[in-house]
């Protein structure tokens, strides 16, 4: 199965030394979390991965089920997407005067441009909509939505382009409780067909609850690894994040 394996990164912007030796690993069908404090570079490691900040170090691969290896370390963000790499942001990115189903139709019409071998652009989008469960609002524009429901198009036209890997920053931004249920319920549908799910989240019990594996990011440096119930126990972690209280956090500056 193919796992997305980010080593060893480094990214330095100036003086300041933004992530070092920063290594997490994501395979098919596992969701793992990205956590830390304000400014620790999860959105910078996330830039790294998609191919939006180059590092000054370190490399990115993704092992696929035949024995095959992708270097992605030095491609061009499309080039990522088409290996297989798709993103939602903090701070939401959709077109908001077009329809929730032209922003997921956008993506669905870049696929076909290396991959015609599945369904009609429009066929597939109509699929991932009522699978996101907002087709009762395809026709709407966008920046009429409420936040909630935008992120869900923002989610849709993410796997419009039908990843291996979707990297998720703060999914349950904005979302109220029950919305951020059924996220968790829909992202654990996903990654059940197969998809790898790196995300960075602020909320710890959607973290907990949801994740395979978690990653604690500190001052650019990976601290700790490993389950839910491993992070929570950790002392070094519990010094630099879980113990500090979190309450009022609501994003994440530079990630």
């Amino acid at each position: 199965m193919p796992r997305l394996d980010v080593s060893d990164i480094d990214v330095q912007f100036g003086g300041l030394q933004a992530l070092s030796q920063a290594t997490v690993s994501v395979d098919h069908g596992q969701i793992c979390g990205l956590i830390g404090p304000n400014g620790a570079g999860k959105t910078t490691l996330f830039n790294v991965i998609t191919g939006m900040q180059t590092p000054t170090g370190g490399q990115v691969t993704i092992h696929h089920g035949d024995g095959t290896t992708a270097d992605l370390t030095k491609a061009a963000v499309h080039k990522r997407t088409r290996a297989g790499i798709a993103r939602t942001f903090q701070k939401l990115e959709v077109f908001n005067t077009l329809s929730a189903r032209d922003n997921v139709l956008v993506a669905a019409e870049l696929r076909q441009r290396w991959d015609r071998s599945g369904p009609p652009p429009g066929e597939r989008a109509d699929e991932i909509l009522e699978r996101v469960g907002i087709a009762d609002v395809a026709e709407i524009t966008v920046g009429t939505l409420p936040t909630g429901t935008a992120r869900l198009v923002e989610l849709a036209r993410a796997l419009a382009t039908e990843p291996l890997f979707l990297l998720l920053d703060e999914p349950s931004s904005g979302l109220n409780e029950e919305e951020t249920e059924e996220m968790g319920a829909m992202l654990r549908a996903l990654v059940g067909d197969g998809l790898g799910v790196l995300l960075v989240e602020h909320d710890m019990s959607f973290v907990m609850k949801l994740c395979d594996h978690i990653y604690v990011l500190d001052f650019g440096e990976i601290i700790a690894a490993g389950a839910p119930a491993e992070i929570q126990e950790d002392p070094q972690v519990q010094a630099a994040y879980l113990g500090a209280d979190m309450a009022d956090e609501n994003g994440d500056s530079d990630g």
